[in-house]
């Protein structure tokens, strides 16, 4: 069964850090994401990891502040949130798909989904 289950989300200061953990099951996974998803805003691709070799790609707005990471052993992939910020308050998705292709941000191109965390920064 495919199944994607995220933690770590909450509540955070302005400044604050948060981990974010997808435990993914069921099947092997070329590509594992974050995406995030505002009130009123559309979906946007956060970071992806390639799992293969580890490569990684990070939106403009979090790069220098957000980490992605696996552990292959736990197939487990991280998100380190540091540094967040008011805007950075949102539900937090897992996504995960079997082939490459396509922007890594389109989630259109994603076919796994988790149930969402939520993040929310206080200003």
């Amino acid at each position: 069964q495919v199944q994607l289950v995220e933690s770590g989300g909450g509540s955070v200061p302005n400044g604050g850090s948060l981990r974010l953990s997808c435990v993914a099951s069921g099947y092997t996974y070329n590509c594992m994401g974050w995406f995030r998803q505002a009130p009123g805003k559309e979906r946007e691709g956060v970071a992806v990891i390639y799992t293969g070799g580890g490569t990684t790609y990070y939106a403009d707005s979090v790069k220098g502040r957000f980490i992605i990471s696996q552990d292959n052993a736990k197939n487990t992939v991280y998100l380190q949130l540091n540094s967040l910020k008011p805007e950075d308050t949102a539900m937090y998705y897992c996504a995960a798909k079997t082939k490459g292709g396509g922007r890594w941000s389109d989630s259109r191109t994603y076919t796994y989904w988790g149930q969402g965390t939520q993040v929310t920064v206080s200003s």
